[in-house]
């Protein structure tokens, strides 16, 4: 059950440039960085990865940007750790609770696999604030980050339909839950109501607790490979570094593009040389929720409940790097305008 909390001004304040506010409601051999202020000040962030971590060039690093702003401008400390594809619940609840014993606070969980390790810990230390992304946990001391991907991947899915040449498209997800459904029934919607005649090929590369299919990019070139051979020529891929993959093989085929995920993937530096072939990336802004959050901390209001990054307030959206959707805009723009003002209801499932 939702928890209503009130605001203060000084939250609504800090979240206002992209953020729809709503209250309610070590087993590790993983990689670890840790870094510190010359003065030891600022605050102490605890950053539990998803699978992939920094370095995946999508959705940890959008996360890792936020918290990096947020050192840069408060001072303090970051220790990241990050889960392995092998992870138990045992595994996640040891990693919040070292940060936790190490005095780190805030302490974010990046993605909803932390949500019954961080209802666990956050119970059992009430004087630290934990922050989860993209799942909800009821906790007075806990601040849910989410976001309308459905409304994001909506306008992806009208781009790819008005880029397409071959009126087929495709869409990787990288594990088969509730959260990567939004990504896929917005996609859907955004293709269908713009050319119902537009074959949509959907795959997903791991199930269930498998969380392989978000760090494994052979997994998503494959994928996109079977998409591109079967006719398609505009994919998106929701699936973490998996994504990258299939980036590389949109890439190796003339006149097909690729639409990337969660960061801009155009300008992300390992994805370079492949960057004409991405056509737009559906940018979805961790990096603000985390740096919201992380400066509730500094300013000693703790944000927490759950706050909705929405379409409205760019908290999703379709990057136009590279200048490849300019001949379209007009038309995304309309369909925009549509879902924020609530003539489009974009659907959460598929």
């Amino acid at each position: 059950m939702r928890r209503v909390a009130k605001l203060s001004a000084a939250c609504i304040a800090s979240a206002a440039l992209a953020v729809t506010a709503t209250a309610c409601g070590s087993t590790s051999s993983e990689k670890e960085s840790s870094s510190s202020s010359a003065d030891g000040k600022g605050v102490k962030v605890g950053l539990a990865f998803d699978v992939g971590g920094r370095g995946d060039r999508s959705f940890n690093d959008s996360a890792a940007r936020g918290a990096d702003k947020a050192k840069a401008e408060f001072g303090g400390e970051i220790k990241e750790l990050t889960a392995k594809t092998s992870d138990t619940e045992a595994d996640r609840e040891q990693r919040l609770s070292d940060l936790a014993e190490a005095g780190y606070n805030p302490i974010v969980g990046i993605g909803y696999a932390y949500a019954a390790s961080m209802t666990k810990v956050a119970a059992r230390y009430p004087k630290t604030s934990f922050g989860i992304v993209d799942s909800v946990v009821d906790g007075k001391n806990v601040n849910s980050i989410t976001f309308t991907e459905e409304q994001g991947s909506y306008l992806a899915g009208v781009a790819a339909a008005l880029k397409s040449k071959s009126k087929h498209v495709g869409f990787i997800g990288g594990v088969d839950v509730p959260l990567i459904k939004k990504f896929e029934a917005g996609y859907l919607q955004g293709v269908k109501d713009t050319d119902p005649k537009i074959k949509v090929d959907t795959q997903y590369l791991s199930h269930g607790s498998d969380t392989s299919g978000f760090a494994s990019p052979d997994k998503g070139k494959e994928a996109a490979q079977g998409m591109l051979d079967n006719g398609a020529d505009v994919i998106y891929t929701a699936a973490g570094s998996s994504g990258n993959g299939a980036i590389e093989a949109v890439a190796g085929k003339k006149g097909t593009w690729a639409i990337g995920v969660d960061s801009d993937q155009y300008n992300v530096p390992g994805l370079a040389k492949y960057k004409n072939s991405i056509l737009t990336s559906m940018v979805k802004n961790v990096d603000l929720g985390v740096y919201d959050f992380v400066k509730s901390i500094h300013d000693g209001k703790p944000l927490s409940g759950t706050h909705t990054y929405a379409l409205a307030q760019d908290g999703v959206k379709l990057s136009p790097s590279g200048g490849f959707i300019d001949d379209i805009q007009a038309k995304l723009d309309a369909a925009k305008k549509k879902i924020v003002d609530g003539s489009i209801k974009v659907k959460s499932a598929p």
